[in-house]
């Protein structure tokens, strides 16, 4: 078996399950769950209704590349969203190349570890840095790729962004691809331009790669105050080769289709090509009728608006039960709470799901202790997935549980 596979933690769910599963929960109310970042809004009947009508090519065999018209789809909904367009000669139609600049993948998960798989240089002594907490895919990825991780604490008074300015050249220069999640898991933090740019500077200097998991860009606030993007960066810079940037988005969070396993990655062309070829062997394309149902969604916007404005309801709604009682803020982006919590996050989580039914995660099985410090101590997050109705009562319990502390 392949040693690294040694370096692997449990998955923090399974980690949940343990603790949960040491104490027994209340009979006579309802199990909320805010734990698990699946979105239960209703599926968009536009691509429902598209995918019905195309199970007929469940006899056909899907193509690694993708069929041009989701790639165009992709392509022309990315230019518009993140204002790509910077360059309209030949052979680009828009901000990107359909042709060249743009894959589908099964989601981002599945997309994020094989990215690295193919990143990596096993030839030479391979540095992987992410932040801390983190989306343990990348931890998971990174190992299994032969590279060593350094995480970089996500802490409050930096906005929960890593402070990429007291990393050390000898650090950047061993780096060989740099993930950042913006808007984050689990803060709901956003990178802003400004950082992006510098970031695109040292990948210049340096010759890394960036990843960046841009899953839950359109999960937001505030209508005039859309997170930026990579892309967004290279284009602010006048760059449309995107060179070393990749990004990751996925329908699952935009569109609530977790179980299309539907996204894309799109940027330097170069890198891109070569990841086709890794892809080609990993055996891994999306489905025909899943290709044509992910058009209908990245066509449509309505949708998206809608979806936002619910989770913007639930934020103002639920924050405004829980702010009386617990130290916990508005996040930026993304359908997460990341608030502090009055005793240990393990034993929060799990005495509240003895007490009241309700399950959140323990901010520390989403971090790793570095140098004593984990950064995800005393903190727990909420996902703001369920009805609003059992957020509102979710909260109201939380409520009443923080009180009897």
């Amino acid at each position: 078996m392949n040693p690294d596979l040694n370096k692997l933690q449990p998955y923090p769910f399974e980690k949940l399950k343990t603790l949960l599963g040491q104490v027994t929960p209340p009979e006579n109310i309802a199990h909320i769950a805010l734990s698990i970042g699946e979105p239960k809004h209703a599926s968009p009947k536009v691509v429902v209704d598209t995918l019905n009508s195309n199970l007929d090519k469940l006899s056909n065999y899907p193509s690694t590349i993708g069929l041009p018209e989701l790639r165009e789809a992709i392509a022309n909904w990315a230019t518009k969203r993140f204002d790509l367009d910077t360059n309209n000669s030949p052979p680009k139609k828009n901000g990107l190349c359909a042709d060249s600049q743009v894959l589908p993948v099964n989601g981002t998960r599945e997309a994020l570890f094989s990215f690295t798989q193919a990143i990596i240089d096993r030839t030479n002594s391979a540095l992987v840095i992410s932040p801390n907490p983190f989306y343990q895919i990348y931890e998971g990825a990174a190992y299994l790729a032969g590279a060593e991780l350094l995480l970089l604490p996500c802490l409050e008074e930096n906005n929960f962004i890593p402070d990429y300015e007291n990393i050390s050249e000898a650090t950047w220069q061993a780096c060989q691809l740099l993930f950042i999640c913006s808007p984050s898991n689990p803060t709901g933090s956003v990178t802003s331009l400004t950082n992006l740019k510098t970031l695109i500077a040292l990948s210049d200097k340096y010759n890394f790669v960036i990843a960046s998991d841009e899953c839950y860009s359109e999960i937001y606030c505030d209508e005039a105050q859309a997170p930026v993007g990579l892309l967004q960066a290279c284009a602010k810079l006048g760059r449309d080769d995107y060179k070393n940037c990749v990004v990751f988005h996925s329908l699952s969070k935009r569109s609530n289709l977790p179980g299309l396993r539907s996204g894309f990655v799109a940027g330097d062309a170069e890198i891109l090509a070569k990841y086709l070829k890794y892809r080609t062997y990993h055996g891994c394309a999306m489905p025909v009728q899943h290709q044509i149902a992910s058009i209908a969604a990245w066509n449509d916007e309505t949708h998206v608006i809608e979806n936002r404005k619910i989770y913007q309801q639930k934020f103002e709604k639920v924050l405004e039960i829980l702010a009386p009682v617990l130290d916990i803020k508005q996040t930026e982006a993304s359908f997460y709470l990341w608030p502090k919590t009055p005793i240990c996050d393990e034993l929060f989580a799990q005495k509240l799901f003895e007490q009241q039914h309700v399950t959140v995660l323990p901010g520390s099985y989403l971090s790793r202790a570095v140098n004593g410090e984990n950064p995800g101590k005393n903190r727990v997050r909420m996902a703001l997935v369920a009805p609003e109705a059992d957020c509102i009562e979710a909260a109201k319990r939380i409520r009443t549980f923080v009180e009897d502390l």
